[in-house]
């Protein structure tokens, strides 16, 4: 325990640049791990990646801001976040176990209008859901439709009937 202190330094706002770096990347690892347990849904629009450092960007530019963390330091912490960012998304593009890892891979929900009852459930994607997500592609049943997907973005994705190569 003591040597998680001297890492990541006190909670008084006496935190190094090296400590608040620390802690920075330790957020930014159990950020992601949070919204990978919290589900793709809860935060539709956007990566986990992506919703990490905004959150943990905005969080420490407001500490900055009101002096609760020393400025500097907390401008550098949230550098080095930022790097991470564009460094995983390169390595992302670069190596597919990672992109899986970050983005997920998108489910299929319904295929040949016949629902996948378990990948909707285990998503958190109940029949209301899918019919909206059918209705905002312009499909009104789900006999119509050769397959929904539920993308890696929160959004589910339609192909008509008849639209299928």
């Amino acid at each position: 325990m003591d040597m998680l202190r001297t890492l990541i330094g006190p909670d008084n706002g006496d935190a190094s640049a090296l400590q608040l770096c620390a802690r920075a990347v330790i957020l930014f690892l159990v950020g992601i791990a949070y919204i990978r347990i919290a589900g793709r849904r809860t935060f539709s629009q956007a990566s986990p990646l992506d919703i990490v450092v905004a959150l943990v960007v905005g969080s420490n530019l407001s500490r900055a801001m009101t002096g609760k963390a020393p400025f500097w330091p907390a401008l550098a912490a949230t550098l080095l976040l930022v790097v991470l960012h564009r460094v995983f998304a390169m390595l992302t593009i670069r190596w597919g176990w990672l992109a899986k890892l970050m983005k997920a891979e998108p489910v299929v929900l319904l295929r040949d209008g016949v629902e996948d009852h378990k990948a909707m459930a285990s998503h958190g994607i109940g029949h209301a859901d899918l019919l909206e997500g059918l209705r905002l592609e312009q499909v009104e049943r789900p006999e119509d439709a050769h397959l929904a997907t539920l993308e890696n973005n929160g959004r589910i994705s339609v192909v008509r009937r008849g639209s299928a190569a």
